[in-house]
């Protein structure tokens, strides 16, 4: 079948690809472009000094890097700089939320609503808060065409338990893009705080927190091509003021004595310690990069990759895919199992083809348990993927299929 064509064409930009890998695991983590490492790099060569301390002037070019890169994150996620903070990481900034809010409004007999789709990072903070004050965690049942419904959600919350709901935006197993504007209001609602996990979303696709309405949005930077270390979390601004710190320590405070402290205004509340400037810096340049390219190319560009894939994985006899036949809400990600062969050998032989592809339960048990499967394989896609590298995947499967001699 011969390849229709994509407009996107920004391979060179990524020096991993001198290697000639297609490269189809991006729902783990992203390719970063040159100029990500080159801003890093010009930050450790001519701009390294702590932030937020000293006076000197190199010291207020390393804050004035870091701040910056706030400003433009909070600006492309339609947030602002005060109710943006920097986290190691997604799972790190739900796990604030939890801690920090679910501690002091979470208690006994209440509820903690989920989804069955969701990553173990927005599974297990929940079930320890809920272990630790006596609650319950509830789950949203996902349907056989990987969609959850708003009626079981209205049922849940109509019971008037629910004290918080949280929601992956984009599933990294399904792809599903979940309504999460519509699943935020019908929380609020019902007097429930709602978080998303958009570490999916936010990569693929224009995301804006104001306009959703959720009272947190969580997301990870390696996965929108900037650096490992460095999470956000988007709050509602009354519920981060509310909220006691996550972490003590220096950068955190106003001041010290030896009976009590005194916090920091926001954001600096809770960023305690040494901040990850140079992973600031990088995911700055990271946004910049997606900016110039727009978010809604991004999205067609990988809605095209998605249908491609969809198409060639079609041909392959015994090969089934999980997730929504509809593109309109489903994100760059393709899971598949193959009738005769394990998950971890189809990506061992692809390996061997050059072609990376995940295979395992992708941090998400309960879903696999709910699918009926032990694990899948994954491809997933960002701007440097082309339907070259989807041929490659396909022309791979079909290679193991003889290898098993089926």
């Amino acid at each position: 079948m011969a390849p229709f064509a994509t407009s996107l064409d920004v391979r060179a930009d990524f020096p991993l690809f001198d290697r000639g890998l297609a490269y189809l695991d991006s729902a783990a983590t992203s390719q970063k472009p040159r100029e990500v490492i080159e801003a890093m790099d010009s930050y450790y060569r001519c701009s390294n000094a702590n932030v937020h301390r000293g006076v000197y002037k190199l010291a207020q070019e390393a804050t004035d890097l870091f701040e910056g890169a706030r400003e433009r994150v909070a600006r492309f996620a339609g947030s602002e700089a005060a109710t943006t903070i920097f986290t190691r990481n997604a799972t790190e900034a739900i796990n604030l939320v939890a801690y920090a809010w679910g501690r002091e409004h979470v208690g006994e007999g209440d509820e903690v609503l989920i989804t069955q789709m969701e990553h173990h990072s927005n599974i297990v903070p929940w079930q320890m808060l809920c272990s630790e004050r006596g609650a319950r965690l509830r789950y949203l049942h996902v349907s056989d065409e990987g969609l959850l419904s708003l009626e079981e959600l209205d049922e849940v919350l109509a019971e008037g338990r629910v004290k918080l709901v949280s929601v992956v935006h984009v599933s990294n197993v399904l792809g599903t893009v979940n309504p999460v504007a519509e699943i935020a209001a019908r929380a609020r609602a019902a007097g429930a705080v709602s978080v998303i996990d958009g570490s999916q979303a936010m990569p693929q696709m224009a995301v804006d927190v104001a306009e959703i309405g959720a009272d947190f949005y969580a997301w990870t930077g390696h996965k929108a091509l900037g650096p490992t270390g460095i999470g956000v979390l988007h709050g509602r601004r009354e519920l981060l003021e509310s909220m006691r710190p996550f972490l003590g320590g220096g950068d955190m405070i106003a001041s010290v004595g030896f009976d009590s402290s005194t916090y920091n205004e926001l954001p600096w509340k809770f960023e305690a310690g040494t901040s990850a400037i140079a992973e600031g810096v990088g995911l700055g340049a990271a946004i910049d990069y997606l900016d110039r390219i727009g978010m809604d190319t991004v999205r067609a560009h990988e809605r095209d990759l998605t249908h491609y894939t969809l198409e060639r994985l079609g041909e392959i006899d015994g090969l089934r895919t999980f997730g929504p036949g509809d593109l309109d809400v489903r994100g760059g990600v393709v899971s598949f199992e193959v009738d005769g062969i394990h998950p971890h050998d189809l990506a061992e032989l692809c390996d061997r083809e050059g072609v990376c592809i995940r295979a395992g339960h992708h941090c998400a048990q309960p879903l696999m348990r709910e699918l009926g499967v032990p694990a899948t394989a994954r491809a997933s896609f960002h701007v440097y993927n082309n339907h070259e590298d989807v041929d490659r995947l396909a022309e791979a499967l079909k290679g193991a299929r003889e290898v098993f001699g089926l």
